[in-house]
């Protein structure tokens, strides 16, 4: 039973009804929505048909934050070769060369300086700054081919737009009243860039999914955790931003910092690139995929594979066969020994660390008394959470009235998820998960189960009861 999730990116290879339910046998557990490309109603659109036609899978809704894109080159490969000169104006609705990049941002170039960087695409092309007055000049630098409308990812001094932009409130107003769980925030830089977004969007059903791809979101990576639900490692930006030799150090960094939060952690970005075309990955992508397996991320996220790629399915096949290898050789009980069980990151409050301390001593009996299952009775789904971060060898089994906290645990580590209407009673609750957990088939008499469950106090949710339970 694969623990670690796959993220899915619906685009027009895959948001047929045929393909889509093919990406659901093979695995996939969350699909993504980048709202980066195309308009806002069509979008919406996207989302409404996949959750019609994949009602139990989670849906995570990526808004741009504050993304730069040229002007379309057009449809022909357009060539950058190094020492080239060329301008970078601003403008809409215009046409990119090889000797003029406009950019579709009013101001943006207020903020750019001799000696900058500014990369194009995946980071591949890349410019330096060699002018500035009354008109920006680059030299490339690292040429290549580019063609359509690429990203540009200008220095940090020149994206001084606060979150949400005023591009994403239309976005959010929007999706206010849409199905779904997930909402990943580009550019994360702060906390308050997450509170921000989340008062805006005012759905607190929602989880906020801080994306990592800057120096300010490294230097504040603390702060930002802990007021967001969840985090995703997006190395596209990161790898131009920061030195690429960075990148796997911070991964595992982000992933530890997030975990130990309680938090789900994506790892994403050209994970299985060459599958895109190719119908089998590169060695090199296939240790990267178990990498971030034993680097101990709740997911690994396609992109352009499933988007735009030729085989979408065949691409999660092999993501879930890559993943399901890695986790035989995950050190289950060294990951749940190196945690504070005693803290959920620097959560001082007593309510959060109850809930930590009582996931702990569940980790610790389940492990003691090779326990066959962990159940976590939760309707927000953080006690689920709370014990996921230990990965548990044994399955985790969420228990829980709320059709939305079982789509978002999706996205969580481990997670089995089961509904049920709710109870007041706790020996009730405990029969029902003893019976359900005999019933999947996760144990039979004898074996023992460690079952928790929460009560509200003082106007929060705590995990204050863990039971063993000897199945009669």
């Amino acid at each position: 039973m694969r623990r670690t999730r796959i993220v899915a990116t619906i685009g027009p290879a895959s948001e047929s009804e045929e393909v889509l339910l093919g990406l659901v046998a093979a695995g996939v557990d969350v699909f993504r929505i980048s709202m980066a490309h195309g308009d806002i109603p069509s979008n919406i659109e996207r989302l409404r048909r996949v959750r019609a036609i994949a009602p139990d899978v989670a849906l995570m809704v990526d808004i741009p934050g504050p993304k730069i894109r040229a002007c379309s080159f057009g449809t022909v490969a357009v060539p950058l070769i190094v020492g080239h000169r060329l301008e970078m104006v601003e403008g809409f609705d215009e046409t990119s060369t090889a000797d003029r990049i406009v950019v579709e941002r009013e101001g943006i170039l207020h903020g750019i300086k001799v000696g900058d960087r500014v990369h194009v695409g995946d980071g591949g092309t890349s410019l330096e700054v060699v002018e500035v007055g009354s008109k920006v000049v680059l030299e490339v630098m690292a040429g290549g081919n580019v063609m359509g409308k690429p990203g540009l990812s200008l220095p940090s001094s020149a994206l001084n737009d606060r979150l949400p932009t005023d591009d994403d409130r239309a976005r959010l107003e929007a999706l206010r009243d849409e199905s779904f769980e997930i909402l990943a925030v580009s550019f994360v830089r702060s906390a308050f860039d997450v509170v921000s977004v989340r008062t805006v969007l005012a759905r607190p059903d929602v989880m906020i999914m801080a994306k990592i791809e800057t120096s300010e979101g490294i230097a504040n990576i603390d702060e930002i955790v802990a007021v967001c639900d969840s985090v995703m490692v997006a190395r596209g930006d990161l790898g131009v931003r920061l030195p690429m030799e960075e990148v796997p150090h911070l991964q595992k960094m982000i992933v530890r910092r997030g975990v130990r939060y309680a938090r789900p952690v994506v790892v994403a970005t050209q994970m299985l690139e060459s599958m895109t075309h190719a119908h089998v990955p590169t060695r090199a992508e296939v240790t990267d995929v178990a990498n971030a397996v034993l680097d101990g991320a709740s997911a690994v996220m396609l992109s352009g594979e499933t988007a735009i790629g030729d085989d979408p399915v065949r691409t999660v096949q092999t993501m879930d066969r890559i993943v399901q290898r890695a986790e035989e050789s995950f050190d289950y009980r060294g990951w749940g020994s190196g945690l504070d069980i005693h803290q959920v990151g620097d959560d001082d409050r007593r309510t959060t660390r109850i809930t930590a301390a009582i996931t702990g001593a569940a980790w610790r009996a389940a492990m003691e008394e090779k326990a066959v299952a962990i159940v976590a009775c939760t309707r927000s789904g953080m006690t689920a959470r709370a014990i996921s971060r230990f990965r548990p060898p044994m399955p985790i089994v969420a228990i829980t009235p709320k059709e939305s906290t079982a789509r978002q645990l999706r996205a969580s580590w481990g997670i089995d998820r089961i509904l049920l209407s709710p109870y007041n009673d706790i020996d009730d609750l405990c029969d029902f998960a003893v019976t359900e957990v005999v019933r999947a088939g996760l144990a039979k008499s004898g074996d023992p189960i460690v079952i928790m469950a929460g009560s509200a106090s003082g106007g929060a949710q705590i995990t204050d009861t863990v039971r063993m339970v000897i199945v009669p």
